[in-house]
């Protein structure tokens, strides 16, 4: 299993907007993507800022997420909202 932590600032008063976008994105990858077993989107405890969770079964699956169609058109418009670029941190589970 890889795992995915991905914390975003968003821009001041953009919250709502960003939610709005991010949760649309969570539906379509819970929906359409069996590779990736959990994908959530939660409040920091820092104001403005919000983390992904993911897990995926592997590597193809991260790969088939980035690919998709639904993780390219919103996440670009996820990136309207965002103040900076995420800050990922990419996990492999202890077997």
């Amino acid at each position: 299993m890889l795992g995915v932590v991905a914390t975003i600032k968003v821009k001041p008063g953009m919250e709502k907007e960003f939610e709005a976008v991010a949760k649309e994105l969570v539906a379509k990858v819970n929906a359409s993507e069996p590779g990736c077993k959990l994908y959530a989107l939660h409040h920091a405890e820092a104001p403005g800022t919000y983390v992904f969770m993911e897990r995926y079964a592997d590597q193809a699956a991260v790969d088939a997420h980035r690919a998709t169609e639904h993780f390219k058109t919103l996440g670009r418009k996820m990136g309207d909202y965002m103040d900076g670029r995420a800050a990922v941190l990419r996990l492999r589970e202890v077997e």
